[in-house]
């Protein structure tokens, strides 16, 4: 056998065993009559010891191994002299009398090490090396449990888990799909699932009335730190349930990720409207680990001669605690910080709140100490706080302050990520209009059913924007981490969507006929959920990004650079699919 151990379970109750390991040799110090070199595996690392008067041809042969070199090692298990209490297998060493170089290595380019000098590009492009460094491994580990965590509390509840098609229909209302072509079926393509919605609901129709899987899902879309072209959703549908029942099941799932991984107990997750949270807090997935919910001010600045305030939609505003000594030059960086393209303000008003009671604004030619008072009084403002200001069309102000706050949020040190703060936002906007293509859109998807007493409101076209969706977004510090709704089952009131959405009967028959007809067969009431599984992995590592919690990432262009892809095909390959790309070639 190649080991009898692992590298990171042998301890002082092993001394005087006989023991074989097997691994990479993480780094070798030579001291003249004593070698020592570091063995690491996926468990941990051990240190193996050679003796130049005990044995000098194997020394030399140790002091020959280079890092990453794959080896074998025999020995005994000897109390370590120096030893190391940082590592579980510090007060050991293996005094080796066999040692077998397995697989030379080239030098790495980057070091294997919890801090490396290697930048992300370098690392992507060699990470089967970067998975060697403890803090990725740590990641997948971390993702493999959830997953074995989630499959468990799904499955003690009757869920069944169940596969659905990679190769389906084209539906190109939501993002973009990703689509393959079909050779035995010339000018035909399959597009890979953006998620199973269409197939879940058709294994409530089946009887399946619990159904999970954690699966793969495409989409074509511009990315992020929080996106890639191929992701993993939690997918989870449940027939005979309302949306209390949903909600409390997935609650339930997510308290047990955070007792059994985190140790953290949680009672019930607080629940607010998305109208609440785009008027508190100009977001719809709110970090709530900490205040600053936003406070309208039009009635007491309107009128007073500042032209911004008096002609602006909405005037709002945050307080931030404390800061009232923020410096000009601070406040020029803040002030610097809205107006950046990403968050799109015109400029920023700020009020401080002196600790002598007086009050210094950006503003202070427009407003008396009196008025300005009654804006802190509209705060519920001290002496000592900050209060900033902006103004503008209501909903693009509000989303421009919340980037705003959750600036303020990371200054002042109260984004802890190891802090947790989920809540559910409901009552979701069914539709939602688009400038560019002046239509509605579901802003879920085609299959979320309105609120029923909103329902009749599709009749009204003039009342379309004010329906809202049986819908709901589990958000946890600023991260939609999973989101779904109660379903239509009812094919009349699905037609309707449909017309609603602008589909002709022609154009529904071709790309969810085979939906509607399931629906004639007798459809349950039903509803899902769908959790991003990368974006919940990376919350629980305390991360931003998602991509260290994937083994094989794509960067932000959507490329591989390990494996080059994508890349062009054989033009045989082409010709086969009846493809031509050439005049893209030769542009």
């Amino acid at each position: 056998m190649y080991r009898t151990n692992t590298c990171g379970e042998l301890n002082i109750s092993n001394v005087g065993q006989k023991v074989t390991l097997a691994g990479w040799v993480q780094r070798s110090r030579d001291l003249g009559g004593m070698t020592f070199v570091d063995l690491r595996d996926r468990y941990g690392i051990t240190q193996l010891a050679f003796n130049m008067e005990v044995n000098a041809s194997l020394c030399e042969k140790a002091r020959k191994l280079g890092r990453e070199y794959v080896v074998q090692a025999t020995g005994t298990v000897t109390e370590r002299a120096s030893k190391n209490n940082k590592i579980p297998t510090g007060e050991i060493e293996i005094i080796v009398d066999e040692l077998n170089v397995l697989n030379a290595a080239k030098v790495p380019p980057f070091t294997i090490e919890d801090q490396s000098d290697g930048g992300d590009d370098l690392r992507m492009k060699y990470r089967y090396l970067d998975i060697r460094r403890n803090p990725v491994r740590r990641n997948l580990e971390l993702r493999h449990r959830m997953a074995m965590l989630v499959r468990n509390y799904l499955s003690s509840l009757e869920f069944l888990e169940i596969e659905t098609p990679f190769l389906i229909k084209s539906t190109p209302e939501g993002a973009r799909d990703f689509v393959v072509p079909s050779r035995m079926n010339p000018g035909e393509f399959y597009a890979l699932p953006q998620s199973p919605q269409q197939y879940k609901q058709l294994l409530m129709v089946a009887g399946m009335d619990r159904y999970f899987q954690i699966v793969r899902c495409f989409r074509d879309e511009d990315l992020r730190a929080d996106r890639q072209p191929e992701f993993t959703q939690i997918d989870c549908e449940m027939s005979f349930v309302e949306q209390e029942d949903v909600l409390q099941t997935f609650e339930g799932l997510a308290k047990h990720l955070f007792k059994e991984e985190k140790h953290l107990e949680f009672g019930d997750f607080p629940r607010i409207t998305w109208h609440d949270a785009m008027r508190l807090y100009g977001s719809d997935k709110p970090d709530i680990r900490f205040g600053m919910q936003f406070v309208e001010l039009n009635d007491v600045v309107k009128g007073c001669g500042f032209s911004l305030f008096d002609n602006a939609e909405l005037v709002v505003g945050i307080c931030a605690e404390g800061c009232a000594e923020y410096t000009r030059k601070q406040l020029d960086a803040l002030t610097d910080f809205v107006k950046r393209p990403q968050v799109g303000a015109g400029g920023m008003v700020y009020v401080k709140y002196n600790s002598d009671g007086s009050f210094k604004s950006s503003v202070d030619k427009f407003y008396t100490q009196e008025q300005l008072k009654q804006v802190a009084e509209k705060f519920g403002a001290k002496p000592g706080d900050l209060m900033l200001i902006l103004c503008g069309p209501a909903m693009k102000t509000r989303k421009q302050l919340n980037e705003l706050r959750l600036e303020m949020g990371n200054q002042l040190g109260l984004r802890n990520p190891n802090v947790y703060a989920p809540l559910w936002v409901i009552d979701f906007p069914l539709l939602e209009w688009d400038e560019e293509t002046q239509r509605f859109y579901a802003m879920h998807h085609p299959f979320t059913a309105p609120k029923p007493e909103d329902e009749a409101l599709l009749d009204d076209p003039s009342r379309w924007g004010d329906i809202r969706a049986n819908a709901y977004d589990i958000v946890m510090n600023g991260v939609e981490v999973g989101g779904g709704s109660i379903r239509i089952h009812d094919r009349e009131l699905q037609n309707k969507m449909f017309h609603t959405l602008g589909f002709t009967d022609e154009k529904a028959a071709e790309q969810f006929g085979f939906l509607m007809d399931a629906f004639t067969y007798g459809a349950p009431p039903h509803a899902g959920l769908a959790f991003g599984f990368d974006r919940l992995c990376s919350l629980f590592g305390g991360a931003d990004s998602i991509r260290d919690f994937i083994a094989f990432p794509k960067n932000n262009s959507g490329r591989d650079v390990m494996s080059g892809s994508p890349s062009p095909i054989a033009q045989d390959q082409l010709d086969e699919l009846m493809i031509d790309v050439r005049p893209i070639a030769n542009k």
